[in-house]
């Protein structure tokens, strides 16, 4: 999609479609009236506000209004989306209501657009939902379709001409704006690609294969390791996991050095995302309505790669390293059984009463591994947890973190992405339910509190180094169309990602 900065009156431009943001009282508001809106509304001789009234439309989120102009303005037909009560504006509003428009635009096979950019404070914010919200809006995945061929060949849009508020100049940095946004949304959409392809075609190795054609592509370098590697390591929960299945397992680590070598001498940023390409929940068989949506348990490996795609070229001034170990967890013969005691890396020992909660196995290995790099932050996403949609939803990451720092430069950075986080309690409390009679510990406690014990799990193995664990079990897939979400992978953490080492690129700038 190419995007391009206007001004004047957009109502006069030539398009298929022309979109106003609209805010629950632009319709009603006799003081300060958004002028463009009035513009186009008087060209269809009250038309415009008169029908979308008659329509119920408000202004309110998450209402779209389609308008038929019959050449009364530049535009075939006039989209207005809600953006809800202007006191209560946030970047996401305006991502969504752009998701909207471009799903509307797009069931128009419209392939010109015209954005009336509404009036807000951050308008820089402003423009990157914008543009982030139309990349993110028109994604599909019809990969495996062979019907509907007309549908797939359909006209997309292709040009969208951003008309800035009325005395607005057009600056450099807006330029800036929209090449950013692009690009993370293109890594969003390509980490919801490698979510909602079938587990199998999206195995380990195709996997590490994807990684490693992306390393290529930025100039990140990176290492994959196979199971003699992992058995090297010492990695034997991970082992562990990917014994039952006959896909083999796959070790990878990505790594952003900067060229200059007093940054590369910084402690380095470390990511971990779960790769459990297929979940069955091994012995522990998940039932069949809870293992169909199992090719998505690699969800965070997902939104680790995506943000390393872009953070190779925002070349920030210390190393940033990514790591996963993909595998499947099977229930054939030479599947870990319950009762078996594996060996970690660091050597604590763990009880298995649960094959299904596998994913903290393997993270726990490789959260050991990231952590002999002496970082100075490690994150880690993964779609750990049924217990966190119980407690959130499915569009809420839960955080866990005993760093309040951490924490807050990570939520902070969610929010400034758009991507909603909640921190739930880091209780040492919960750790009973982890005590084991036969080794240091069990893999699984209660189904009460399931989230936190899970994340205290996970802490046995970054030892005191800054760590924020994201559950994004619910939030990795949406259940339904909503905004720029279509019902599949949603590619969460890519943004946050980005946003966080944005984010310590210019607190660093400003220490200096």
């Amino acid at each position: 999609m190419n995007f391009a900065f206007a001004a004047a009156d957009a109502s006069k431009a030539r398009a298929d479609v022309l979109v106003f943001p609209v805010f629950d009282t632009d319709l009603t508001d006799k003081k300060h009236p958004p002028k463009n809106l009035i513009s186009a509304d008087k060209k269809t001789k009250g038309l415009l506000f008169k029908t979308a009234a008659s329509e119920g439309f408000k202004g309110k989120a998450e209402q779209t209004f389609v308008f038929q102009s019959h050449g009364k303005v530049g535009a075939t037909r006039v989209i207005l989306v809600g953006l809800g009560a202007r006191a209560k504006f946030t970047p996401e509003a305006l991502r969504l209501a752009a998701g909207r428009a471009v799903k509307t635009a797009t069931r128009m096979k419209a392939k010109t657009a015209v954005v009336q950019l509404p009036v807000v404070r951050e308008l820089d914010q402003a423009i990157k939902a914008i543009v982030e919200g139309f990349e993110l809006g028109a994604y599909k995945y019809d990969r495996w379709k062979t019907q509907n061929k007309d549908e797939k060949n359909a006209p997309r849009l292709d040009k969208v001409q951003l008309f800035l508020p009325e005395g607005v100049k057009k600056e450099k940095m807006h330029d800036g704006m929209v090449a950013h946004a692009r690009l993370v949304a293109h890594a969003t959409n390509w980490a919801r690609d490698l979510v909602n392809e079938p587990p199998a075609t999206m195995t380990p190795t195709i996997l590490a294969d994807a990684a490693k054609t992306m390393a290529k592509e930025v100039g990140l370098n990176i290492a994959i390791g196979d199971r003699k590697k992992i058995t090297e390591l010492k990695m034997g929960m991970f082992l562990g996991v990917a014994r039952g299945s006959i896909e083999e397992p796959r070790l990878v680590q990505l790594s952003y050095i900067p060229r200059d070598p007093e940054a590369a001498k910084r402690q380095p940023v470390c990511f971990v995302g779960k790769a459990i390409t297929f979940d069955s929940g091994g012995l522990s068989l998940k039932p069949s309505d809870a293992m169909i949506d199992m090719k998505t348990d690699m969800a965070g490996s997902a939104a680790v790669l995506g943000a390393m795609k872009v953070i190779a070229r925002m070349a920030p001034p210390f190393p940033v390293h990514a790591y996963f170990g993909a595998c499947e967890n099977m229930p054939d013969g030479n599947a870990y059984r319950l009762g078996d005691v594996l060996v970690s890396k660091l050597g604590k020992t763990v009880e298995i009463t649960n094959t299904d909660a596998e994913g903290r196995l393997v993270l726990g290995d490789i959260l050991a591994y990231a952590n002999e790099q002496k970082p100075a932050a490690i994150i880690d996403l993964a779609t750990l947890t049924g217990a966190c949609i119980i407690a959130l939803g499915n569009y809420i990451a839960g955080a866990f973190s005993a760093d309040d720092q951490l924490f807050y430069d990570v939520s902070e950075s969610a929010r400034l992405a758009g991507e909603e986080i909640w921190r739930l309690p880091l209780t040492e409390f919960q750790r009973d339910v982890l005590k084991s009679e036969v080794a240091d510990m069990k893999n699984a406690g209660d189904r009460a509190g399931g989230s936190i014990s899970a994340a205290l799990f996970l802490k046995e193995f970054v030892g005191d180094t800054p760590w924020v664990h994201l559950d994004i079990a619910g939030p990795s897939q949406s259940p339904r169309e909503r905004g720029y979400f279509s019902k599949g992978a949603t590619g969460i953490g890519v943004r946050t990602l980005v946003e966080f080492i944005a984010r310590r690129t210019e607190q660093l700038a400003a220490a200096q």
